[in-house]
């Protein structure tokens, strides 16, 4: 079943809503409306006060990322067929609607990747202007980073600065990480600068809502997108953003055959990163992603931070399970990127001043969410089989036959950390 999902300025909404769509108001809320959702209200003022003017595609990309990461967010997977995959109908405004349409094909092939849905887009001519706010480039930055929150993004923060580079800061907030973002920011360097902007969506009143969401990384490039607009451009005419990611999370191997798939998240997997550089491409952003870790490991990245005596003060703060909320802002100390958190602690002999909810890996029980101890462990051992190199190999046959050896080497180094965790715990 075909599900269907409206996402306009508010103006452009029509007066009569069909109760079998979900609509939303991007940049503005509908007033005393409570079946319209609303996505990044008050928007306008935070790039009005970031001193940008973006051009008109990157503004689209922005209300296509942003109208993406609604109908993401607002429709159930228990309600689909297979209980997970959804069919995704997408009515969107953006200003050049040839430009957009000529790239639909490439734009859905990249959503069926990230989400692991079937989606349809329709893009109608959006008829209030794009921000035309006083444009100030920033003449000494030189990119533009992500900064989570996660020890990636923070190691990488740390890297470019003490490298000699003048990155922008890029948050992307959520509940309880904006302290901690604006105290990595502020105490790596007190000169960069550093943009704080959050999606803001709320649901329309009837929706029922979906936790996995699984596409909401499209909206962090957009905003990386965004703030590279106060870049100046190189001699090639292009802008930087660097992405730092280890090469183990980036891939997500699937630790088992029931996590194949969208039941993995992409977020900044080779496959969909290649994807989005093209449709930027197309776009004529003149924007190049960056992956400098691509072939490191999160033990490797912690290991050869340039600055050791920052990293040391900084990084039990940084956050990295997949469950922190649940968990009442704590560390689950179980799901696989608090394994990879921890593992990376004893690869790099630094104490670990986490808190987990799950101190020992022996005691975690099964308890009331899923537990990726005992699938970890059993890919840790297959890793030692013979016909293990040529499995897995036949899963990186996206790179090129360079770089296919270098992929496996740093997916192999990321389990071999993980073994010696588990066998610390006495679990293999």
């Amino acid at each position: 079943m075909k599900r269907k999902v409206v996402c306009l300025p508010g103006a452009m909404l029509p007066k009569d809503l069909d109760p079998g769509v979900e609509y939303f108001s991007i940049y503005s809320t509908v007033r005393d409306c409570q079946t319209v959702g609303y996505v990044a209200a008050g928007f306008m003022s935070d790039v009005r006060g970031a001193g940008i003017c973006p051009d008109v595609n990157t503004w689209d990309f922005v209300s296509f990322s942003l109208a993406v990461s609604a109908a993401d967010q607002a429709l159930d997977r228990d309600l689909s067929e297979d209980g997970w995959t959804r069919e995704i109908a997408l009515t969107l405004a953006v200003h050049d609607v040839a430009v957009w349409t000529r790239i639909t094909p490439e734009l859905e092939k990249m959503l069926k990747y990230l989400s692991g849905d079937y989606w349809t887009l329709e893009f109608i001519e959006d008829k209030t202007p794009i921000p035309r706010f006083k444009s100030k480039i920033e003449p000494m930055a030189d990119c533009v980073t992500l900064l989570s929150g996660g020890m990636d993004s923070l190691v990488g923060a740390i890297d470019l600065v003490g490298g000699g580079r003048t990155p922008i800061f890029v948050s992307h907030t959520v509940r309880g990480n904006l302290p901690q973002q604006k105290y990595f920011a502020s105490t790596i360097s007190q000169s960069c600068k550093h943009f704080c902007w959050n999606k803001a969506i709320q649901l329309p009143q009837k929706s029922t809502g979906e936790e996995s969401t699984r596409a909401r990384s499209i909206v962090f490039f957009a905003f990386a997108a965004l703030a590279a607009c106060k870049l100046n451009k190189d001699k090639n005419g292009r802008r930087k953003i660097v992405v730092a990611e280890n090469g183990f999370i980036s891939l997500n191997v699937a630790m088992n055959p029931s996590r194949v798939g969208s039941l993995s998240t992409k977020t900044t997997h080779p496959i969909y990163m290649g994807m989005l550089q093209e449709i930027w491409d197309k776009l004529g952003l003149n924007l190049d992603i960056e992956m400098p870790y691509r072939f490191k490991t999160k033990g490797d990245m912690l290991l050869e931070c340039s600055n050791q005596s920052l990293l040391k003060q900084l990084v039990d703060a940084s956050t990295s399970c997949g469950r922190f909320g649940r968990y009442k802002m704590m560390h689950c100390g179980r799901c696989v990127p608090c394994m990879v958190r921890r593992a990376a602690y004893d690869k790099a002999h630094l104490m670990d001043g986490t808190e987990y909810f799950y101190s020992n890996l022996k005691n975690a029980g099964r308890g009331a969410h899923p537990n990726d101890v005992g699938a970890m462990a059993m890919r840790c051992v297959e890793s030692h089989r013979q016909d293990f190199d040529a499995k897995i190999l036949g899963g990186f046959t996206f790179a090129s036959q360079q770089e296919r050896p270098l992929y496996l080497d740093v997916y192999k180094r990321g389990l071999a950390e993980i073994e010696a965790l588990l066998k610390s715990h006495r679990i293999i």
